[in-house]
């Protein structure tokens, strides 16, 4: 009765002085709102970082070919001759290649070769230029890209190189923005594909993609990759033009059509049959590991000939790490400051509230109430009002992030995590700048209270 009693009393205060009391909770609102619309916003550009970070693949090894290595200096012509004939053939980065790293290594989860040309493509008189590359489905799911409509490719596309293919949604919108394009055809060089899917539409900047090499895959064509090399061309197989010399990058067909490969053949002629092997480790931790295995590998299979070059994102990992931590200090110093700045507006108001009601404090030690008594019903006015100022606070946050996220195109993501930090630390925030103040109304002399005007 004697909690209940005071709680009465307090929120009779809280109500009979409203507008002190708005003026006093007016720190808590904004602050919560404040803190939960930069947690938002801070959540938001987290995640579409960690996107970004995801397109390129921090748990990804890129395997890609390179030409021989130039003659060391001051190394004559002769001898490099001589080194040359001492050096076994080297076919390349081949499809055996990555056959043999997803049988042989247990830390890789997926491996996907590709094939790269660039092509022009066309449909019903309409032309235009994109690129033609040949993966197994395995790509799509190392590099998160899903399917906005159709299928995928199936074990049969892939042993009988079908004529098929996956198109990006800009390639969708130019050739075909008012039909479905499931089951159509586009003609890529000298070949018509059948449309079986769609990829899903994956904004990135262009400013993004140049600074961190993400591909814009929405001007991408994705056929099997036995389809390229059976349709197209495989350049793993030797011709009499290549014995004679006479190799060359360009691949011209029949009817105007041109492609042109982007890595395949290296001006010294090595011919690789796939421009790029992507490898999808389980743990980012096993990166290096995985690497050193699959240095080993290579350089047996190929013969000694270092014809290769193996990158891992270890900048992407080192800037992933960073990100978590530089938002994890911005968010956290902006709730700390938020906050703090609506506990001192309630700590100075209550202050003032004190020396308004002395007489009242006064009136209520002289008939009976303890010190306890007396500062239960300060702290008790401050935690209505910061109960009250954080729930209004809650509203108006996630009020204030729908509106950014409308009208500046920001991402903003609202958590149960960031409302309830901010309604906890609210509570606290209340309770601990109240204290002061509750605790010199109880210090007050009676008599002294009695007398004071």
């Amino acid at each position: 009765m004697r909690y209940t009693h005071i709680l009465a009393i307090a929120l009779e205060a809280v109500i009979a002085n409203r507008f002190r009391s708005i003026l006093t909770a007016l720190g808590i609102i904004f602050g919560v709102a404040a803190v939960i619309a930069m947690l938002a916003i801070g959540t938001g550009a987290r995640q579409e970082i960690l996107e970004q970070i995801k397109q390129v693949g921090v748990n990804n090894i890129i395997i890609l070919p390179v030409s021989d290595k130039k003659p060391a200096a001051g190394e004559n012509d002769t001898q490099q001759q001589d080194n040359n004939s001492k050096e076994a053939y080297s076919p390349g980065l081949t499809l055996s290649d990555a056959a043999a790293m997803r049988e042989v290594i247990p830390t890789i989860a997926k491996v996907s070769p590709e094939v790269i040309y660039e092509t022009n493509i066309m449909k019903d008189g309409v032309g235009s230029t994109a690129r033609l590359s040949g993966v197994t489905p395995d790509y799509f799911s190392i590099f998160s890209l899903g399917l906005g409509n159709g299928e995928m490719f199936n074990e049969e596309h892939l042993r009988e190189g079908k004529a098929v293919c996956i198109i990006g949604s800009s390639i969708k919108s130019h050739f075909f923005p008012k039909e479905d394009p499931y089951g159509k055809y586009i003609k890529c060089g000298n070949i018509w594909l059948k449309v079986i899917g769609v990829l899903e539409n994956r904004s990135v900047r262009k400013d993004i993609t140049e600074s961190m090499g993400i591909s814009d895959y929405n001007n991408y064509i994705f056929a099997p990759i036995q389809t390229i090399l059976l349709r197209y061309r495989d350049r793993s197989v030797v011709t009499s033009d290549m014995v004679s010399g006479g190799s060359s990058s360009t691949v011209v067909f029949g009817d105007g059509g041109m492609m042109v490969s982007s890595s395949g053949e290296s001006a010294e002629g090595t011919n690789n049959q796939v421009d790029k092997i992507i490898v999808q480790v389980k743990e980012s931790n096993q990166l290096a590991a995985t690497t050193a295995i699959i240095q080993r590998m290579l350089k047996r299979r190929h013969a000694g000939k270092e014809d290769y070059d193996i990158k891992v994102p270890e900048a992407l990992l080192k800037q992933e790490q960073r990100t978590k931590d530089i938002f994890n200090i911005v968010l956290g110093a902006i709730a700390s400051i938020s906050l703090i700045v609506g506990g001192i507006g309630i700590m100075n108001i209550m202050l003032a509230s004190v020396m308004e009601r002395t007489k009242e404090i006064g009136i209520r030690m002289a008939m009976g109430a303890t010190k306890k008594d007396i500062i239960l019903q300060f702290l008790t006015e401050a935690t209505i009002i910061s109960l009250t100022g954080g729930i209004t606070g809650i509203i108006l946050g996630i009020i204030l992030s729908k509106l950014i996220t409308q009208f500046t195109e920001i991402q903003t993501i609202v958590t149960l995590g960031s409302i309830a930090i901010s309604f906890g630390v609210s509570v606290a925030v209340g309770i601990t700048f109240g204290y002061m103040p509750a605790k010199k109304a109880s210090d007050q002399d009676p008599v002294t209270s009695l007398h004071y005007e």
